[in-house]
């Protein structure tokens, strides 16, 4: 009925395991804040500050320069860089920048820009966006300001037709 020191540790080391694998999922996680000025940010689609894919409704053989609408349950947002961050692929919002445009490279929704105004809060990709069918592009994240010390971050898409 005694249990040797090992058979003690046990349920201890898998506490101290599953508590450290917690803590870097919990770090990314950013509470809605809203956007202000002279602060860092990373631009996010889909959940990805990089190479990323946009899945377009396109359908059957692709021609050059084709067309069509993002596949809905796309996300872009905005999250605050952390102090130890490096620079590269870095936003800055600027001296007065309280929101931050987002361009997904569609002409057409210029004059109805997505806006974000807060950091951590997924926005949908609009259905409604005129994007290529296939191929690379950017999604830019454009703060909203006059400053020029204020910067974009960018995030670098594959457009991929779903068959």
């Amino acid at each position: 009925m005694f249990r040797t020191a090992a058979a003690r540790l046990v349920p201890l080391a898998a506490a101290v395991l599953v508590a450290a694998t917690a803590l870097p999922a919990s770090a990314e996680v950013a509470d809605p804040a809203p956007i202000g000025p002279h602060e860092y940010f990373y631009g996010f689609v889909n959940g990805q500050t990089s190479h990323t894919v946009i899945k377009m409704a396109c359908y059957g053989p692709v021609f050059p320069g084709q067309t069509g609408h993002p596949l809905p349950g796309q996300t872009v947002e905005v999250r605050p860089a952390g102090i130890a961050s490096s620079l590269a692929g870095l936003g800055y919002t600027g001296s007065g920048g309280t929101s931050i445009a987002v361009n997904l490279g569609d002409p057409s929704t210029v004059t109805r820009a997505l806006v974000l105004r807060y950091y951590g809060v997924k926005a949908d990709i609009p259905a409604t966006a005129t994007l290529p069918c296939y191929g690379s592009g950017k999604v830019t994240f454009t703060p909203v300001d006059d400053s020029w010390t204020a910067r974009p971050a960018t995030v670098v898409v594959d457009y991929v037709g779903q068959p």
